[in-house]
């Protein structure tokens, strides 16, 4: 989980480097970061099915081995065109590195221990975002960005001899037929392609008319729902989704992973441009929420399991929705230190809706179908990654009312911030009471 966070985060401070090593223009070089995330996007959920027929530590390790050697041919690449193809490979080693730990943990804990479980993922999973950042930038710094893949190539070399000794052997599951369904995961990767291409196309480099994107996204998200509802063994059963547990938790962490997605995109632009920050600065501000969010995974896990999941998540959320408020009022009116103590009573709450509603999923998955459900979850996630990444920045520059932030007054930066986490605030609270719902169900 630490490795799948890392290989996004060490990323995202080699595109500087790599834009100038390569001479490519930022819209180009971008596309390292996209097309790994598209790639996740999309496998994510074949890997949590093929890891249901085929076997957990099987495909896991499988992942680990494609992650590995992509990681070195990412190295080895002489042009950004072999890097972003190379890339793309990376991502189907980082879909299943990102998706089997909660299948697989669930599996190896009781279920009075399964919170704690999903909070130390949680803690894992920060870490990596934050130590990405750190070790790519010294390391980019003394040896250049191929020392950035180097690293993440001996990171998954080094793991594959515990992942072995350590991950018991899985029987594949004879209970379904052991068939692909190649036209369902075909489908499923054209309406993730067309989704990606809605929120990120157009703003990097692509010219896509969305009055011709849009509909074919829903005709063939229709399309797919027809072949999985007569499939014998579809990719995606349909009668999974009318679990209200699960239904719930998928559409809840969609929503609050475009929540995180505003102060992860926005935040850094309030603090240069609104409190006026240096660089160095806005880094270590920025900072805190990864460092609080590794601190507070573990706590967040034992809550759960301590109270119970339907606490957590009601508790989780509600202050998750005040904390909101707090971050769209406070640090227009107290500046940087509104802003951290905001971060410091929002990033909490956050690992404790995570440790909870994964728990919760986790819990209602029957045992030979928990990796295609956390092959969902983390679709479900990355879907809200994206549309937050889009949705939220564009509320932010409609709320500025111009594109220029160099040429915008710092308190129109600042109402533009409080109108976007206001609005970020409602999603929590509509993630709220679809909770509250399924727990009545």
């Amino acid at each position: 989980m630490l490795l799948a966070s890392m290989a996004v985060s060490i990323t995202a401070v080699a595109l500087p480097a790599l834009s100038r090593t390569l001479d490519a223009p930022v819209s180009a070089v971008q596309w390292i970061v996209l097309i790994y995330l598209l790639s996740v996007t999309i496998v994510i959920v074949l890997a949590g099915r093929c890891a249901d027929l085929f076997g957990h530590r099987f495909i896991l390790l499988t992942g680990l081995i494609i992650f590995t050697l992509s990681s070195l041919l990412c190295a080895a690449a002489p042009n950004l065109t072999m890097l972003i193809a190379a890339r793309a490979i990376q991502g189907i080693g980082g879909a299943i590195i990102m998706a089997l730990p909660v299948s697989i943990i669930r599996g190896m804990v009781s279920g009075e221990q399964t919170g704690s479980a999903m909070g130390l993922l949680g803690s894992m999973s920060a870490i990596g975002t934050a130590l990405g950042p750190a070790l790519g930038g010294i390391l980019i710094a003394v040896f250049g960005w191929r020392s950035a893949f180097i690293l993440l190539a001996i990171s998954g070399f080094v793991l594959l001899v515990p992942a072995i000794k350590a991950i018991p052997a899985s029987p594949p599951n004879h209970k379904t037929s052991r068939s692909l369904d190649l036209s369902g995961a075909t489908l499923l990767a054209i309406v993730l392609f067309l989704y990606a291409v809605i929120t990120t196309g157009n703003k990097n480099g692509l010219n896509w008319d969305m009055t011709i994107t849009i509909p074919a996204v829903l005709v063939a998200l229709i399309i797919f729902a027809c072949v999985e509802s007569r499939s014998s063994s579809p990719l995606v059963p349909l009668s999974l989704l009318r679990n209200p547990v699960i239904s719930a938790s998928l559409i809840t962490n969609l929503l609050i992973s475009s929540v995180m997605m505003a102060m992860l995109v926005v935040g850094p632009f309030f603090l240069s441009f609104g409190l006026l920050l240096g660089e160095a600065i806005t880094g270590l501000v920025v900072a805190v929420g990864p460092v609080v969010a590794a601190l507070a995974g573990i706590p967040a896990g034992r809550i759960t399991d301590r109270f119970g999941i339907r606490r957590a998540l009601a508790y989780g959320l509600a202050v998750m929705s005040i904390a909101l408020i707090c971050m769209a009022l406070l640090p227009v009116r107290f500046g940087t230190a509104g802003y951290i103590l905001s971060l410091i009573m929002l990033t909490p709450c956050f690992q404790l809706f995570l440790a909870a509603n994964n728990t919760a999923i986790m819990l209602a998955a029957p045992e030979d179908q928990r990796g295609i459900l956390s092959g969902l979850l983390g679709l479900s996630r990355n879907l809200g990654l994206m549309t937050g990444a889009s949705v939220m920045a564009t509320i932010f520059v409609t709320a500025l009312g111009q594109e220029e932030l160099v040429h915008a007054a710092a308190k129109s930066v600042g109402f533009a911030f409080t109108v976007t986490l206001l609005t970020a605030a409602g999603l929590a609270l509509l993630s709220l009471i679809i909770t509250l719902i399924s727990i009545r169900k």
